[in-house]
């Protein structure tokens, strides 16, 4: 979709964000972020937490602002002690829930804020305050969609033991090699996103635990959402409640759910596609096809391994037959993956939709490859008689090059062409 100029409003299209936009000046009154503190049998903690992030908002944060306590079903004091400060602190405030879930908590203050940017931090206040701030200063410009701490960049400073340590580290290391996470530390306490985002990210997110916020973070990097990290101080909290056993067979199984979701592409993520208008993918530039550099540098890639496939293909298949046979059994099967790949990989195509009628169109190209190539083998055959298999290999490189130019144009220009109008909005 296309944003409003300099002079004039927005547009949109049902269904998905608004563009961003830096937040105005808060009127008086009005809090622009929300702090929340998810909670469960935090009597010893609570206070004091609360006290030290509202002196430290007072003095540092040039925004209103509020803290909101989340109380999770808690057995002690804890929520006398909430109600307490909520009744004598302005800016904090008391929500109380009568089941159990870090992730419930969040969601249910988060649904119901009014404040434009939504945070929370563990009870513990194991990152230091100092990175409040630049942690949310990100969403309050409408540069990012959402902000996370960070334990594991280069010039975060981390205390903690090694066992913790190593469970962080394989725990992301799952992530990234499961789920194609590229986001550095997806269980640091300490996270922020823009309202007009959690509204229609939250209501995709199923867990209620503690894989709340790598749910949250993997779909909303799945859709194209800016995440903001920020090296955080962090000091472990030796004293913490979390079982560490049951959370990582908890978050396992999360892995495995979400990894299925978008393996079979349930998921609707297009309701959070970014139609930003400060996203260079949404400018119209006279003269230059959308996605063009992108999409040459990826059918490339794409290309080189479907390339080296096909002629380990066409060895193989050259042991037991015919050269003009090999041949077409390996353009055959590369071109199915070829197909699958620049479908996902170079033009973006996600889902089942319309996938049967890709490949169909994908073998059409493949027989034209094949003329290409087939008519190379036979020029060859007839000039040389008995050529060298050396010879058939570099003479089908020659020929897959001509193929590929073909190749791609065929594909951006027939079997993934760019359904858009000339202003950018979807038909």
């Amino acid at each position: 979709m296309r944003t409003h100029t300099l002079a004039g409003p927005a547009t949109r299209t049902p269904g998905t964000l608004p563009a961003r936009e830096h937040l105005p000046l808060s009127e008086a009154g009005r809090a622009v972020l929300d702090v929340v503190i998810p909670v469960y049998n935090e009597e010893k903690d609570l206070e004091p937490c609360v006290r030290r992030l509202h002196a430290h908002l007072k003095r540092t944060f040039p925004y209103g602002f509020r803290v909101t306590v989340a109380d999770n079903a808690s057995t002690d004091a804890t929520p006398a002690i909430a109600a307490a400060l909520a009744a004598e602190v302005p800016e904090v405030r008391s929500v109380r829930l009568e089941q159990k879930g870090r992730g419930r908590a969040l969601r249910t203050v988060w649904s119901a804020s009014d404040a434009p940017v939504l945070a929370y931090m563990d009870v513990d206040l194991s990152t230091d305050l100092n990175a409040l701030l630049p942690l949310v200063a990100p969403l309050i410009s409408g540069h990012s969609d959402l902000a996370i701490g960070s334990r594991l960049a280069r010039s975060s400073r981390v205390v903690r033991g090694p066992k913790r340590e190593f469970i962080s580290r394989a725990y992301n290391l799952i992530l990234r090699g499961s789920l194609a996470a590229r986001f550095s530390d997806a269980q640091c306490g300490f996270k922020a996103i823009r309202r007009d985002v959690a509204e229609r990210l939250l209501p995709m997110v199923e867990d209620t635990g503690w894989f709340f916020d790598t749910e949250m973070l993997v779909l909303a990097e799945r859709a194209g959402l800016r995440i903001h990290e920020v090296p955080v101080d962090w000091v472990d909290d030796p004293d913490s409640t979390v079982h560490l056993v049951r959370t990582a067979t908890d978050d396992l199984k999360g892995v495995w759910r979400v990894g299925r979701a978008l393996a079979t592409s349930s998921l609707p993520l297009d309701r959070l596609a970014r139609p930003f208008g400060d996203d260079p993918r949404d400018r119209d530039l006279t003269g230059v096809p959308r996605g063009l550099a992108r999409q040459l540098v990826g059918f490339c890639v794409v290309g080189v391994l479907s390339t080296l496939f096909y002629l380990a293909l066409y060895s193989l298949f050259r042991l037991g037959a015919g050269a003009q046979l090999a041949n077409a059994a390996a353009l055959l099967v590369s071109a199915v993956a070829n197909t699958a790949a620049n479908r996902r990989l170079t033009f973006g195509v996600r889902g089942r939709d319309r996938a049967v009628r890709h490949q169909a169109q994908g073998l059409v190209v493949f027989a034209i490859g094949l003329a290409l190539t087939s008519g190379s083998l036979a020029a060859l055959g007839a000039a040389t008689g008995d050529p060298a298999h050396s010879t058939e290999l570099a003479v089908l490189v020659v020929a897959n090059l001509a193929a590929t130019v073909l190749r791609f144009l065929l594909f951006r220009l027939w079997v993934f062409p760019d359904r858009r109008h000339p202003t950018g909005d979807p038909r």
